[in-house]
């Protein structure tokens, strides 16, 4: 019984971390990443091979298809650019969770058929997890049973990105407006269809804002628990000033209830500046 909680990224200037090694030392927080790296350019397999150097065997990586296959050539006509990525990553082997296929908010239902060919020709082998933003995948359940369709016929996942918390207040920061210019509003998820759920959940920049807003997610992990599952929460806030610690307390809160799963390990002490 495994629960994997992570971030959207390794590295945060408000984080305990060394000058070097950051992922080492983050892999020591969390068993889990939002690899969005991946989204502006394909890595070089040596860098992808430091990435898995510096992580445990059981540290998951969901790493972000390229935005030249997502967004620029939207699914099509993107054959070789596929095989160079996967050849990027091979390095990561069982630490690749999933391949996460992330929309832009302009792909509508009517792209359904690129997304559909797109993952009938990707190879197999690896897993698959799709995020959309399109309002109509949402609001229209004959729309949103159409995409779980598409998904179910290569056992893919439908990855919810939470921003329920985030709109419940207006803005109190510049990182909570800027949040609130650039994320979807959109209703919430919490259907999962495949084996290994994924979601992604962005509260506020106040700790207990952020905390009283999972409880239904808390509730969810714990049945899907139940039902043999093995779900992936990445924490978000505005700033992801507190995201590494609301990681690790929503694992805490999910165990609570599951004594049985596994703990996460026991954070690296990073030793404090020196002036020689």
């Amino acid at each position: 019984m495994r629960l994997h909680v992570g971030c959207a990224q390794w590295t945060h200037a408000a984080w305990p971390q060394p000058s070097r090694e950051k992922l080492r030392s983050y892999a020591s927080w969390c068993n889990a990443v939002e690899s969005n790296t991946t989204f502006y350019a394909t890595p070089s397999q040596t860098t992808v091979a430091g990435w898995a150097a510096q992580t445990p065997a059981d540290f998951r990586f969901v790493v972000k298809l390229p935005q030249l296959i997502s967004h620029e050539r939207r699914l099509s006509g993107v054959e070789v650019e596929l095989r160079a990525f996967l050849s990027a990553i091979e390095p990561l082997a069982d630490r690749n969770h999933a391949l996460w296929i992330q929309l832009p908010a302009s792909f509508s239902p009517t792209d359904l058929g690129s997304l559909a060919a797109f993952l009938h020709q990707a190879p197999r082998g690896y897993r698959y997890a799709v995020e959309v933003r399109h309002p109509a995948f949402f609001d229209e359940p004959r729309t949103a049973e159409l995409l779980e369709r598409v998904l179910a016929r290569v056992d893919a996942e439908w990855v919810p990105f939470d921003t329920v918390t985030l709109f419940q207040h207006r803005p109190t920061s510049l990182a909570e407006r800027d949040a609130w210019m650039k994320k979807p509003r959109v209703v919430r998820r919490t259907r999962a269809l495949t084996a290994h759920p994924i979601v992604r959940y962005i509260g506020r920049d106040d700790v207990q804002q952020t905390v009283d807003g999972w409880a239904y997610l808390v509730d969810s992990v714990v049945n899907w628990l139940g039902e043999g599952r093995s779900p992936t929460v990445f924490l978000h806030t505005p700033d992801n000033v507190e995201a590494l610690g609301l990681a690790r307390r929503f694992h805490s809160d999910v165990r609570s209830r599951v004594p049985a799963l596994a703990p996460l390990p026991e954070p690296v002490e990073v030793d404090p500046p020196t002036l020689f």
